[in-house]
């Protein structure tokens, strides 16, 4: 079935509402992600103050669930705080792509929407800014904002709920769930190119290869790798076309 382009929003709150709307499908495994991060939290040791301002303040629930595995495993501080930013390497990916979109707003609009920009607002909002098409800037900044607005209630509630409820989840909930299909959800859909292949494939490659790596150090690397083969791709691409 072929996907009709729809018409550019007329305001900026409804650009806001047509953010929150795309992405609040997400709800369903944002929840269950933030109440498996709540009481892993609290089972690593961080109490209830100290999980919420983890969550509130980072908001990126892989870089977050790796750092409690490194905690747990009492590794290094420089190597918990170098994994969390190679898992998170993907935000500085997703500010470049966004900055054709809103690289035109004011610094503190930008700034203001670089709070927003997670997974999931990411991926709905490049989609309707391609597709679509006849956003603003302010509409597109709105958008985002709107997006993640949807699901930061239940992010950070569930985390709430998880760190209250601690070990009492029984284990056959499985919550674990949520993680991959959170991210196959995203990621699936944005491999349209052969340099976003290349990097996927080379992803799971070097984590699989390097798995015996102490304290998580292939997650580095395995990032590392997967953008340098992504942009040797692209150059190799342009070359041939050239």
């Amino acid at each position: 079935m072929k996907t009709v382009a729809r018409a550019a929003p007329a305001t900026t709150a409804a650009a806001f509402w047509r953010g929150f709307r795309d992405c609040s499908p997400f709800i369903l495994v944002v929840a269950p992600f933030g109440v498996l991060f709540g009481a892993l939290a609290t089972d690593a040791g961080l109490n209830v103050v100290e999980t919420m301002t983890m969550t509130v303040l980072v908001i990126a629930g892989a870089a977050q669930f790796t750092a409690l595995a490194l905690i747990e495993e009492q590794a290094p501080t420089l190597i918990v705080i170098a994994a969390a930013l190679a898992v998170n390497l993907r935000m500085a990916m997703y500010s470049a792509a966004l900055v054709p979109h809103i690289g035109g707003a004011s610094l503190p609009a930008r700034a203001f929407a670089a709070y927003f920009i997670i997974d999931q607002s990411f991926a709905v909002s490049i989609k309707a800014f391609d597709f679509d098409g006849g956003y603003t800037v302010a509409q597109k900044v709105a958008f985002i904002v709107g997006a993640a607005s949807s699901v930061f209630p239940f992010w950070i509630g569930g985390t709430l709920a998880g760190a209250l409820a601690g070990n009492a989840i029984p284990p056959e909930f499985s919550l674990d769930f949520a993680i991959p299909i959170c991210f196959i959800s995203i990621f699936a859909p944005m491999m349209r190119s052969l340099p976003h292949l290349v990097a996927a494939i080379v992803s799971i490659a070097a984590a699989l290869a390097l798995a015996w790596m102490p304290f998580y150090l292939w997650l580095i690397v395995a990032a590392l790798l997967a953008m340098a083969a992504g942009a040797q791709t692209e150059l190799w691409l342009k070359r041939r076309r050239a």
